[in-house]
């Protein structure tokens, strides 16, 4: 019960008048039977009015607030080849595609892959991670490009466990335009019509490639360059094979490889290539063997410096030059590396920077 207060009203009773109180509770807008008579005249204050109208919309404000968390981005969501992107992208109603999880995914939230399917092109504006590990995670990117990274600078990107088909008529496999840095693992990239990963940073940027393989695209396996910072890739234990190049460095672009296989590509396994700046490749205990034209190459139409650090790798039965040091270009050898059964053998025009074994 509210606050009674006391009105006065004017009564006819028996030919005369007389005044009589009535109680009338302001919170409850109710009346005291035992006083009042139901003929009595109100005048209800402002404040009473301002009340009522404040806690109406305070209740409305809490229902609202109660919706919009109901519809916050979850953390972890779900896709599946028989979802629907009209579900919540929860594990029991997942998602039918990677582009449709993604908008109800938080900031660095994660995609998880229920079961084997076909999830589409994506392009990703934020720190995520896109996980199809124990399951067939495809992308067949007909006409398109598999992975657009377009995400601030201080964004981190993680793709593992995704197979890119690019199906002969693809843009490419990924696209990265800007991120801290993105981390690609346990994935296929092939038959793009393109480069399998293209790298065209503005900023610094670090890409981390494991476990993965970049083959039978018709542009390079990795092409990566920068306007004015620095790209910085490592390669651990990656196949870039049947490519244009199997790696083409180009300005501002630092590759680190160990372990790697850069074969079978139509012109070069490595080549280092920057026309302003730098663009340099060291490799370690790698595979250079049977490229359509040289295993490693340094320079090209100079302008930059383009170099290569070679150790302990096989660079066998290119068609053209084991090692070829062109225009600007610098490579540098442990003296350790096989370098046998290409047009042309050893290391002419490289430096030597340790001993061999």
């Amino acid at each position: 019960m509210g606050q009674a207060r006391d009105y006065v009203n004017d009564v006819t009773k028996g030919g005369g008048r007389e005044k009589k109180n009535c109680r009338f509770s302001v919170l409850s807008v109710a009346w005291d039977p035992l006083i009042c008579q139901l003929n009595l005249k109100i005048e209800v204050p402002s404040s009473m009015i301002t009340s009522k109208i404040a806690r109406f919309l305070s209740t409305a404000a809490l229902v609202v607030g109660f919706s919009t968390l109901a519809h916050a981005q979850a953390t972890r969501t779900w896709v599946s080849g028989v979802g629907d992107d009209a579900n919540p992208c929860s594990r029991t109603a997942p998602c039918k595609t990677f582009a449709g999880a993604i908008s109800k995914t938080a900031a660095c939230g994660e995609i998880s892959v229920l079961d084997p399917g076909g999830f589409g092109a994506v392009t990703i504006t934020k720190s995520i991670t896109i996980d199809g590990t124990g399951t067939l995670a495809g992308i067949l990117a007909s006409l398109t490009t598999a992975v657009i990274v377009n995400a601030t600078a201080t964004d981190v990107i993680t793709i593992r466990g995704v197979s890119m088909n690019g199906a002969c008529n693809g843009i490419r496999g990924m696209n990265i335009l800007q991120a801290k840095a993105v981390n690609v693992e346990d994935c296929v990239i092939f038959r793009f019509a393109n480069e399998g990963i293209l790298v065209n940073e503005t900023n610094d940027l670090q890409l981390h490639v494991r476990n993965s393989v970049i083959r039978d695209n018709v542009g390079d396996g990795l092409n990566s360059t920068t306007t004015t910072s620095a790209v910085k890739v490592t390669l651990d234990n990656v196949a870039s094979t049947g490519n244009g190049n199997g790696v083409h460095a180009r300005n501002g672009t630092r590759v680190t490889a160990r372990g790697c296989n850069f074969s079978g590509n139509a012109t070069n396994g490595l080549f280092a290539d920057s026309t302003s700046g730098f663009g340099t490749i060291r490799a370690w205990d790698c595979q250079i063997s049977m490229n359509g034209g040289n295993g490693v190459r340094a320079g090209n139409v100079g302008g930059g410096v383009s170099g290569v650090e070679i150790g302990q790798n096989q660079i066998n039965h290119n068609v053209s030059n084991g090692v070829l040091v062109g225009t600007g270009g610098v490579v540098e050898t442990f003296v350790n590396n096989s370098i046998r059964g290409n047009a042309v053998d050893a290391c002419p025009g490289c430096t030597s920077v340790g001993p061999g074994n």
